[in-house]
C-alpha cells in the first residue's frame, strides 16, 4: 500500500475550538490563525484567521465539529487545519485547551476555563452554535526567556528585569513569573503571554 500526501508549499496553520458535552452537543467557537511560528513553536496567534472567507469559515468549523462528533469527544478540544488558501486539511486534535485560548475568549465573550469545568461536572453546554458570534479581533505575543545572541535558544536563569505593560480593558498580560523569578531549564522557554484585543485588526 501507499500512503500519498499532498505537499502544501505555504500552508497556515488555522485551528478550531471546540466543545462537547456529555448530551451530545457540540459546538466551534470559531478559529485561530497560529501561523507565525518559529522551530514548530507558536509565537503570534490571532483571532479571527486574517482573509479567511465566511464560506471557508462555516466549512472549517463545521468539520471540527463533525471530528469532534465522530470519536465521541467530550470537553474542550482544538482541531487543526493546514489552510492553503483555497482548501483545508486535517492535521491533529489537541484535547485540551491550548496556551493561545485566550484570544477565543476576547472576541467571543466566553469564559472558556469556565465553560471546559462546567462541561467536565457533567453540565449541558450553555449555549447553541447560533449563539457564538465574533466580536473584534484578538492578538496574543508569546514572551520567550531565549538568547537572541544564540539563534533564540532557551535562556536560563534568574529574572532581573521585567516590566509588563498595565493591563486594560485591551491588554491582558498572564503570567507566572515575577522579577527574581528562576526561569528553569526543566520548563518551555515561554514565561508569560500578552494579549491584545480591539475592534479591528489594525487597531
Amino acid at each position: 500500500r501507499v500512503l500519498l500526501e499532498r505537499f502544501v508549499e505555504k500552508g497556515r496553520h488555522v485551528e478550531i475550538q471546540v466543545f462537547a458535552d456529555a448530551h451530545a452537543n457540540v459546538v466551534h467557537l470559531h478559529e485561530r490563525d497560529c501561523s507565525l511560528q518559529r522551530r514548530h513553536q507558536k509565537v503570534i496567534e490571532e483571532a479571527p484567521a486574517p482573509g479567511l472567507n465566511d464560506t471557508t469559515r462555516a466549512a472549517m468549523g463545521a468539520a471540527a465539529v463533525a471530528a469532534a462528533k465522530a470519536v465521541g469527544y467530550r470537553g474542550a478540544g482544538t482541531v487543526e487545519f493546514l489552510f492553503d488558501g483555497a482548501e483545508f486539511y486535517f492535521l491533529e486534535m489537541n484535547t485540551r485547551l491550548q496556551v493561545e485560548h485566550p484570544v477565543t475568549e476576547l472576541i467571543t465573550g466566553l469564559d472558556l476555563v469556565e465553560l471546559m469545568i462546567r462541561v467536565a461536572a457533567g453540565e449541558k453546554l450553555p449555549l447553541k452554535q447560533k449563539d457564538v458570534k465574533i466580536d473584534g479581533w484578538a492578538l496574543e505575543a508569546r514572551v520567550y526567556a531565549e538568547d537572541p545572541f544564540r539563534n533564540f535558544l532557551p535562556s536560563i536563569g534568574r529574572l532581573v528585569r521585567c516590566q509588563p505593560p498595565a493591563e486594560s480593558a485591551h491588554v491582558r498580560v498572564d503570567t507566572g513569573i515575577e522579577e527574581v523569578s528562576e526561569v528553569s531549564m526543566y520548563y518551555d522557554p515561554m514565561i508569560a503571554k500578552l494579549i491584545t484585543s480591539g475592534r479591528t485588526r489594525d487597531e
